[in-house]
């Protein structure tokens, strides 16, 4: 191996659109079988579908309205 290396010509994965940021989150019970019932229908990972489901509401930029009772 060499001992240094020349990056100055390096160029961006072209391939990575978007990195991901992994954190810990709290999901009630009842929330991830619904998603993981999605999942077995869908064929696609529970975590990818939660992850689909949140980016469509940040691209639409859907406004949250709770109301606390």
């Amino acid at each position: 191996m060499r001992e240094e290396y020349d990056f100055s010509k390096g160029k961006k994965n072209p391939y990575m659109k978007k990195s991901k940021k992994q954190i810990t989150i709290n999901i009630d019970s009842d929330t991830i079988d619904y998603f993981k019932s999605q999942s077995e229908n869908s064929g696609i990972p529970y975590q990818t579908l939660i992850n689909l489901y949140l980016t469509d509401c940040a691209v639409q930029k859907k406004q949250l309205q709770v109301s606390w009772k």
